[in-house]
């Protein structure tokens, strides 16, 4: 309950629905990002050779810092 007058709740997008994007709709703004902007999303799930996965999490890490969610796989 609000009071009159009271100022609005914040709004946080942690508190958001999931995108209700399939996958097809996801990789086509992967496409499009990449085509428009140069900007790479990939998910190391989907990198096949070890090398290049490691490579690319120690890179991501290096600037991000390290992932604190999501599956590891043992890497």
């Amino acid at each position: 309950m609000r009071l009159p007058g009271a100022p609005a709740l914040p709004r946080c997008p942690l508190g958001r629905e999931p995108s209700p994007a399939n996958p097809a709709d996801l990789e086509a703004m992967r496409r499009r990002v990449w085509r428009e902007q140069g900007v790479v999303a990939l998910r190391l799930e989907d990198i096949a050779d070890p090398w290049l996965r490691q490579a690319l999490t120690n890179e991501a890490t290096r600037r991000w810092g390290p992932r604190t969610g999501g599956p590891s796989h043992g890497r």
